[in-house]
């Protein structure tokens, strides 16, 4: 098996993440073959479809919400996901048991003696009448089941039928707590697409690769994907990485020399670049880990020359917005440079109608 090093796997990533060079394909296009976006943070995919495509503006991603070709669903590690609408409902029954799991573990005790074919039909009924809100849709389902929390009501009807959060909430610009219905509801009918764990593992692979089946698992919330590897072994090339764990990937997948210029590039909060491996060294060095995943929150951050190396947000005042940039550690004179160009256009894409500034800090508070 050859080995690869780190710097190889980092730029295997970043080709595959459209982060060595802007793409000029559609979003639609672009959504699937990350196989979704992080979408915790409405804004965040924006970012990142900027980040990763040419000539991309809010428009493209806004008007496929109000269209409903693109959905925000609890999808993969059961966190809120912006897909397809094609591929909302195929990649659902793959990560229910992830779902299941996240849900019905922590909070079964809350949920004893609960039929819950009766909760999903009484969720399904409230949510399919009118979108509405966790608190409404708990506040609903109360008086059936009195001696339950609310809240845990409405957890598990979010677990036991597919809900998509609806607009306004995800459009560039607009506001407002998330509200949900049900996919059938807001697609008219649930998409026909399928999809097994092998064509799943496929896609990650194409997406994240090369892998392992513990990087494949973190990804997805899933266990008992060393089966499915197994059963594309023969299809596959297998490599060892750094820590000499096997890593899996198409024979013919890019894998850019190690050396390949890689360019400033600016990447949301969650974004999955930085959550879809359990060994995250080929994108995030152990030393900057506690500064960008803190209490369940991933920080914006600045990739230079392929890696995380600083942090990012942006302060709004009434007619200026900077852009704060707090490196992790010493970086080059270039680097600053090159970082504050790309921060100026990423200024230009998020606050079009200010004045910019870029400035390197101390912290970020």
């Amino acid at each position: 098996m050859n080995p690869l090093s780190t710097r190889t796997l980092n730029r295997a990533l970043l080709a595959r993440q459209f982060l060595l060079e802007r793409q000029p394909i559609d979003v639609p296009g672009a959504i699937e073959h990350l196989v979704g976006m992080q979408a915790q943070s409405p804004t965040a995919p924006y970012v990142g479809l900027w980040t990763r495509l040419a000539g991309f503006a809010p428009t493209h991603l806004s008007d496929l919400y109000t269209k409903r070709g693109v959905v925000r669903i609890a999808l993969m590690r059961s966190t809120i996901h912006l897909v397809t609408a094609r591929d909302c409902a195929a990649l659902r029954p793959l990560v229910q048991p992830a779902i299941d799991r996240t849900t019905f573990s922590a909070g079964r005790r809350r949920l004893l003696g609960l039929d819950f074919d009766e909760l999903a039909s009484a969720g399904r009924a409230i949510v399919e009448e009118a979108p509405v809100t966790f608190t409404d849709l708990g506040a609903r389902l109360a008086p059936r089941w009195p001696d339950i929390d609310p809240a845990a009501l409405a957890y598990a009807v979010r677990a036991l039928v597919p809900l998509v959060q609806v607009p306004p909430r995800g459009l560039w610009g607009a506001g407002g707590p998330p509200r949900h219905t049900s996919i059938e509801a807001w697609l008219g009918r649930a998409p026909a697409r399928r999809l097994v764990r092998k064509g799943l593992v496929l896609r990650y692979l194409a997406a994240f690769g090369p892998a392992s089946v513990r990087d494949a698992q973190m990804w997805s919330g899933l266990t008992g994907l060393r089966e499915v590897f197994d059963r594309l072994r023969p299809r596959l090339r297998v490599f060892r990485g750094p820590d000499g764990r096997e890593l899996f990937d198409f024979p013919d997948a890019p894998r850019p020399d190690p050396d390949t210029p890689a360019p400033p590039r600016f990447l949301p909060e969650f974004d999955n670049v930085l959550l879809a491996h359990a060994d995250r060294a080929r994108i995030v060095a152990d030393r900057h880990r506690p500064a960008i995943y803190r209490n369940g929150i991933i920080a914006p951050t600045l990739l230079l020359d392929g890696f995380a190396r600083a942090i990012c947000a942006v302060k709004r005042g009434r007619k200026r917005a900077t852009l704060m940039i707090r490196p992790l550690d010493r970086i080059t004179r270039s680097d600053r440079d090159a970082a504050a160009e790309e921060g100026l256009r990423f200024l230009e894409f998020a606050a079009p109608e200010t004045d910019h500034d870029v400035r390197f800090v101390r912290s970020i508070s």
